[in-house]
C-alpha cells in the first residue's frame, strides 16, 4: 500500500508540471513575452529551460527515473519561479499561488528525502539510486 501511495503522490505532483510544460510549449511566444515582461533576461532561453525542466522533470517523477534527483531539481527551479511570478503576496490570488507552489515544493522535498518507493522504472531496470 505504501508503494502505491508513493506512486500516486508522484503522479499527482508531476501532473502540474507535465500539463504546464506542454502548455508552455504550445504557447511558447506568449510565455517568452510573459518572462520578458517580468524583466528576466534571455526570455527565450528561460522559456525553453522551463519547458525542459517541467516536462523532463515531470516525466522522471511519474516514471520513477532518478526521481529523487528530479524532485530536487524541480523544487529548486520552483523557488525562483514562485518568487518572480507569484511574489506579490498583497494580491490574494498571488498569495494562493505562492502557497500552492510552497506545498508542491514540500511534496517534492518529501520525494527527495524519502525516495520514490518501489513502483519505479529505476527498480524495474535495477538502476542504482541517486
Amino acid at each position: 500500500m505504501k508503494s502505491l501511495i508513493q506512486f500516486l503522490s508522484r503522479l499527482l505532483i508531476s501532473l502540474i508540471f507535465l500539463v504546464s510544460g506542454f502548455q508552455k510549449l504550445l504557447h511558447f511566444s506568449q510565455i517568452q513575452a510573459a518572462i520578458a515582461q517580468h524583466g528576466l533576461p534571455m526570455a527565450k532561453f528561460c522559456a525553453a529551460g522551463a519547458i525542459f525542466i517541467e516536462i523532463v522533470g515531470g516525466l522522471a517523477l511519474v516514471l520513477g527515473m532518478r526521481a529523487k534527483t528530479a524532485a530536487l531539481i524541480v523544487a529548486i527551479y520552483l523557488v525562483p519561479t514562485t518568487l518572480v511570478f507569484h511574489g506579490r503576496i498583497s494580491d490574494p490570488a498571488m498569495l494562493t499561488q505562492l502557497l500552492k507552489n510552497a506545498a508542491i515544493i514540500g511534496g517534492l522535498l518529501m520525494v527527495f528525502a524519502f525516495g520514490a518507493g518501489d513502483i519505479t522504472l529505476d527498480k524495474t531496470l535495477k538502476i542504482r539510486k541517486t
